[in-house]
């Protein structure tokens, strides 16, 4: 298909695929602190020296300096070019790639007022939960369930007052506003008015990757239904794809074993209460592949926690169905059923932290939860049981990912059947395969590896430019602090690089490292970027970044000053003083002041 991909629709695949998944997918990856590393696929190596990290997104060589992002990562692997790679992520990530259309400045706009306004509702809520005459019920009940004030910071709980329009008349000052507030599904339009959607709740905000609120889930007080309300999708929310608590959890815990899979929002918040601070939940919907890849992307194990009840046990089946296509080989899924009439907030509060933490570490491996529950009103004795237990099985076993864990799997079911591997296949053959979630082709055979040496150091190693590349690339937040200073001009090769990158941060400040990466793409700004990658840098927050650049931007100009008052003095080192001219001698001494208010 003809015609140029929108920018808008690449930073939204960007944010849809997990780097680490689709490199580990061909080249297999061991966590390593923070990161990921491998052998690098792209040249001859004995001691791993490839990094994949996945909070920026991206991959970097430090042998041979290959980088960038999924879709380079792609495009160099698989030798693809770069509308092919679009694609082969697109089909993986389940979306259809747009042709000849721009992007929509003004989308991106009111996506920046949505987030806005998103964050202006939750301090509203917050400080109700303080203020407000009535919110004395909802402190109460967060009391009682044990809740601490710190726990209720840490998740930015609020309280709706009781009401038909507080919210409304709060933040909806103007036309556009409430126009805002109704796209954000803060507002319901009926009956030729505006009511607030949230009335008389304990409001809960749900926080995409970057801790920006994008939607709300409430908790009735009273007796109103339903108990629990969540937002509406929105163009910066979508159910399928946030986990509430992930934020929080990623925050408290630096590195993740497990994620443990709740229902509820007071699950979340009561387990992170008693010391278990790595529990998300779904937002009212099924766990679905989004939720599992996000999951995956910061941890290697997931458990799922459900009551115990019918309801429970169906939902389990369908978690079980939804994470077989996502155990690669070193990943873990098991199964946790909570006691009849227990859920996990009243469950570690009847119990404690030790014996809930007991019960997450004894829960049911997948395989085993594979197996009872297929068997389940089977006879696994009698040869119809198992003839039948091999026709459910096997096609579930092939959704498996190609690995060691697929061929154990299928060894259990030859061992629980008595048929070999050769009959299994005949059941394959004349069973109809298992529904499958829509995925990629194939990935491609590895490219024949060739001896490529690495690069020699840049001499700009320590550039000040080149640093500031580095830290805005990482904490594209932090670049706001450059927005209204001068860059002094320099022959530096890399200035007009950190020009243009500033540049497209002030008209898209959402961007991430990994669109940032993407959006020079084979180009020269790109290589620069790359190289950027390669420096060694603390690790920083946004506050520390921007103190850096600060700085760095310093350094640069006092570096400026000194090379031109050097190359003043060079020119005028054997001239006698008294023989120069005015002009020369006041372009001297107005270099002299600048050295010595930059020392």
């Amino acid at each position: 298909m003809k015609g140029l991909i929108p920018q808008h629709f690449i930073d939204e695949l960007l944010s849809r695929v997990d780097i680490v998944e689709v490199v580990d997918r061909r080249v297999p990856l061991k966590k390593t602190g923070q990161n990921y590393t491998a052998r690098c696929p792209f040249h001859e190596e004995k001691t791993p020296s490839f990094s994949v990290n996945p909070d920026k997104q991206f991959y970097y060589c430090f042998g041979c300096g290959a980088g960038g992002n999924a879709i380079g990562f792609l495009m160099e692997y698989e030798r693809l070019d770069f509308p092919l790679a679009i694609e082969s992520l697109a089909t993986v990530a389940g979306l259809e790639v747009p042709r000849e259309r721009i992007e929509n400045p003004e989308k991106v706009s009111r996506r920046k007022d949505l987030h806005s306004l998103m964050e202006q509702a939750a301090q509203y809520y917050q400080r109700q939960l303080k203020q407000h005459d009535n919110s004395i019920r909802a402190r109460e009940y967060l009391i009682n369930r044990g809740l601490s004030g710190e726990i209720a910071k840490a998740f930015q709980i609020g309280f709706a007052p009781p009401g038909w329009d507080n919210l409304l008349k709060a933040l909806g000052e103007d036309e556009e506003s409430r126009q805002l507030l109704i796209d954000a599904g803060m507002l319901i339009s009926g009956d030729n008015k505006l009511y607030d959607r949230f009335r008389d709740r304990i409001m809960f905000p749900i926080l995409d990757n970057r801790g920006q609120t994008v939607a709300f889930g409430g908790r009735v007080l009273g007796d109103d239904k339903p108990k629990y309300l969540n937002s509406p999708e929105t163009d910066i929310f979508h159910k399928g794809r946030e986990l509430y608590g992930l934020y929080q959890a990623r925050k408290a815990v630096r590195n993740l074993e497990r994620l443990i899979i709740v229902e509820g929002y007071m699950d979340v918040v009561a387990l992170a209460q008693h010391g278990i601070p790595y529990a998300v939940a779904t937002l009212g919907t099924a766990t679905s592949e989004d939720h599992l890849r996000k999951v995956f992307r910061y941890c290697p194990e997931v458990v799922f926690c459900f009551d115990g009840d019918e309801a429970g046990r169906k939902a389990a089946r369908r978690a079980m169905e939804t994470v077989l296509p996502l155990m690669e080989d070193g990943r873990q899924a098991r199964f946790l059923f909570m006691p009849e009439g227990e859920d996990p907030d009243t469950q570690v509060r009847a119990i404690g932290t030790t014996r809930f933490e007991q019960m997450i570490l004894k829960a049911t491996p997948l395989e085993e939860h594979f197996f009872n529950t297929l068997s389940s009103g089977l006879n696994s004795d009698s040869l119809e049981g198992k003839a039948r237990l091999s026709k459910l099985a096997a096609p579930l076993i092939q959704l498996l990912p190609r690995g060691v864990y697929r061929e154990l799997m299928m060894d259990a079911l030859s061992q629980r059947t008595g048929l070999s591997a050769g009959a299994l296949q005949n059941v394959l053959e004349q069973t109809s395969p298992a529904p499958k979630p829509e995925a990629g082709p194939a990935p491609a055979p590895p490219p024949p590896k060739q001896k490529v040496s690495a690069p020699p150091l840049p001499s700009s190693k320590r550039d000040p430019v080149l640093y500031m590349i580095s830290l805005v690339l990482l904490h594209p937040g932090s670049a706001s602090v450059l927005f209204d200073e001068a860059l002094p001009a320099t022959d530096n090769p890399y200035l007009g690089t950190l020009n243009s990158l500033l540049e497209l941060l002030r008209k898209r400040p959402e961007s991430s490292t990994a669109m940032l990466l993407g959006h020079w793409q084979g180009q020269p700004e790109g290589e620069v970027l790359t190289l950027a990658l390669s420096l060694d840098k603390p690790r920083y927050d946004a506050e520390k970044a921007q103190a850096a650049l600060v700085e760095s931007l310093q350094h640069l100009r006092r570096q400026i000053t000194q090379r031109s008052f050097q190359g003043t003095v060079d020119k005028f080192r054997n001239a006698n003083y008294a023989d120069l001219s005015e002009e020369d001698k006041e372009n001297l001494r107005a270099l002299m002041r600048q050295k010595a208010q930059g020392d």
